[in-house]
């Protein structure tokens, strides 16, 4: 009996590759840039299972490309990317990667708060210009981050994480999320549930970890930037549209809040020209999750799910029940 035969749009880690050769008739796409959507479209054409990205998108035109297609494993957490009505219709199971991620992607949004606060990539470019001339007095005045209120807008795994950083800070911690965490949870965490519009008001930090829905597209808006502090920060390491960039880039403009730091961007890869040439913006390209330990898990949990189905089991991480 023939093996499953499997597509990856990109070459997997060795270890992952080695558990995946063994079950499966495994291709991997092993070019530097990254796939374009003609062969992609021409390498799944009869293929069995995608593994892919969340820069692929899965929609009808790729489900028609592959008649064949049973399984779809994302390497992410998030699958905005992927139409999962379309695949349940169709019954292809699809799979994510959530929880491997979570220390990671947290670790990287309280750098990129810790870096846009105390200017630290303003300051490092400065040092290595070799235009700085010495220790002055008010030079790179940044805002503090110990004592402050912290706003987590979404709190999931991610979002509580930052939470439980933010207590060695000493930190007011706010949360608005979609439902409320339990009791244990926010004493554990000393989070304080409130309105998000409360949160915009009073955080002089707000981190954004919610999925990219219709209900959080443009969840930041001008609007929601009116509201903030003028010495507050935005830190975005979630989605990019769950940002509006060009309000945003209007409210740095006016100095109606003090900066941002940014991972993820509304059109990805490119980013608003209004961002690039600010000093008060730390842009980061995409690399929440971005450790070899990281990765190395997530490859394997995509590789584990794809393995799963096709040995006649849910795969761990489903997200859809299609119909067979």
């Amino acid at each position: 009996m023939s093996k499953p035969k499997v597509f990856s749009t990109k070459a997997l880690f060795s270890s992952a590759c080695a558990v995946l050769d063994r079950h499966v008739d495994a291709e991997y796409w092993a070019e530097v840039e990254r796939i374009s959507r003609h062969d992609l479209l021409r390498h799944i054409a009869q293929k069995d299972g995608l593994i892919c990205l969340p820069t692929e998108k899965v929609d009808d035109e790729l489900l028609d490309a592959a008649p064949k297609l049973r399984m779809i494993a994302t390497a992410s957490v998030g699958y905005d990317h992927v139409d999962l009505a379309a695949c349940t219709k169709r019954g292809v199971m699809v799979s994510n990667t959530p929880g491997v991620l979570t220390d990671t992607t947290a670790d990287l949004a309280w750098g990129l708060l810790m870096a846009v606060a105390r200017r630290i990539v303003e300051g490092d470019a400065w040092t290595r210009s070799g235009t700085w001339s010495g220790f002055t007095f008010d030079t790179f005045l940044g805002g503090d981050v110990w004592g402050k209120t912290l706003g987590i807008v979404g709190f999931g795994r991610i979002g509580r994480e930052m939470a439980r950083r933010s207590l060695g800070f000493k930190m007011r911690v706010l949360y608005f999320s979609q439902n409320r965490a339990p009791e244990a949870i926010e004493r554990e965490l000393h989070a304080e549930f409130v309105p998000l519009e409360t949160l915009l008001h009073e955080a002089d930090f707000v981190s954004l970890h919610v999925p990219l829905l219709p209900s959080t597209r443009h969840l930041i808006s001008a609007d929601s930037l009116a509201k903030m502090k003028p010495t507050a920060y935005l830190i975005n390491t979630a989605r990019g549209p769950v940002v509006d960039e060009a309000a945003l880039v209007h409210a740095l403009e006016t100095a109606r809040i003090a900066g941002a730091a940014l991972d993820v961007y509304e059109q990805e890869p490119k980013v608003h020209p209004g961002l690039l040439s600010r000093r008060d913006v730390v842009l980061a390209p995409h690399i929440g999750s971005a450790t070899i330990e990281t990765r190395t898990r997530m490859a394997q949990t995509a590789v584990e799910n794809i393995v799963a189905f096709f040995s006649g089991r849910k795969p761990p991480n489903a997200l859809n029940a299609p119909a067979s």
